[in-house]
């Protein structure tokens, strides 16, 4: 057994006697985890290493529970098995937080899956392994691209694009005006989008015929695409192609204020509207939050 792989499981062993017995001071957590680190792993030699993964796992628990939760919505925190929910923790914090070139993605998934198989109960390695599936898929599959010796790294100018439709819709209702947002498993609130062309039934779609049909199929509601708020680009990973340029044409569009009817999909789990003054106030991304303001400009100006 590789001593890393060791020190994650005396890490887990911690982590499970913290999460069982409530321990909560840091410095408790500490003292057990050298306790259980001269029981099973005395001749490790890596109790630095141990010690910065169980501090980034307790400082940012609720951070890594709610990813849990997003990522398995039928499964509640506390109905996760301990020793479970705890290598999801682990394993969650490696993905998520690690240095990428001393932990890469699939090293942190693949460690948690054995850590559950040897630890856990018969489902525990498909159930972590779903979870964690998930997560690295929304994140973009970081370092897919870099396991296959097929895929050589490609020149930015020369690396595929993908067009993606998305828009700032609002509605007027009540004398009011309001944002129509959606909510990722990352906990943050952004824009519906989605990829254009990718209805064969249409031949030539442009930007905003496939941007009214994107927003019907992710929120069910008829957009009037009104103005153009301006373009994201931002680099993925594509399991097929490698690398690529995901470009992102932003509208502002007007619906009538109806129930949103959230498609069933990966990665976004809410969908909601928002009065103009409360979706300043919410979790955007850093590249978001400008198209949101660009957009709550245009409308403001339209009264």
């Amino acid at each position: 057994m590789a001593n890393r792989h060791l020190s994650r499981s005396v890490v887990l062993q911690t982590l499970f006697e913290w999460d069982f017995r409530t321990i909560n001071k840091d410095s408790d957590a500490m003292d057990t985890l050298e306790r259980n680190a001269k029981e099973f792993a005395p001749a490790a030699g890596d109790l630095p290493f141990m010690q910065d993964i169980l501090r980034g796992v307790i400082a940012r628990k609720q951070d890594l529970d709610l990813v849990i939760e997003k990522a398995a919505p039928e499964w509640p925190i506390d109905r996760i098995a301990p020793v479970d929910r705890n290598v999801l923790r682990l394993g969650l914090y490696e993905l998520l937080f690690s240095d990428r070139e001393k932990v890469p993605a699939k090293v942190a998934i693949n460690e948690a899956i054995e850590l559950a198989k040897s630890f856990g109960g018969e489902n525990s390695g498909r159930f972590v392994n779903g979870v964690l599936g998930a997560v690295y898929k929304e994140l973009g599959e970081p370092g897919k691209d870099e396991v296959s010796k097929k895929k050589k790294d490609v020149p930015y100018e020369q690396m595929p694009v993908e067009r993606l439709g998305g828009a700032v819709v609002y509605a007027r209702h009540g004398g009011e005006i309001y944002l129509a947002l959606v909510h990722d498993i990352f906990g943050h609130w952004t824009l519906s989008k989605g990829k254009i062309g990718d209805n064969p039934e249409i031949k030539d779609e442009s930007l905003e015929e496939g941007t009214v049909r994107e927003i019907k199929e992710e929120l069910g509601l008829n957009i009037s695409i009104q103005d153009n708020l301006g373009e994201n680009e931002y680099i993925a990973s594509d399991p097929e192609v490698g690398k690529k340029r995901k470009q992102v044409n932003y509208f502002l569009a007007e619906s009538p204020y109806t129930e949103i009817t959230l498609e069933q999909k990966g990665g976004l789990d809410d969908g909601k509207w928002f009065r103009l003054h409360e979706a300043l106030e919410l979790n955007f991304y850093e590249d978001v939050l400008p198209i949101v303001t660009r957009a709550i400009q245009k409308i403001n100006a339209k009264k």
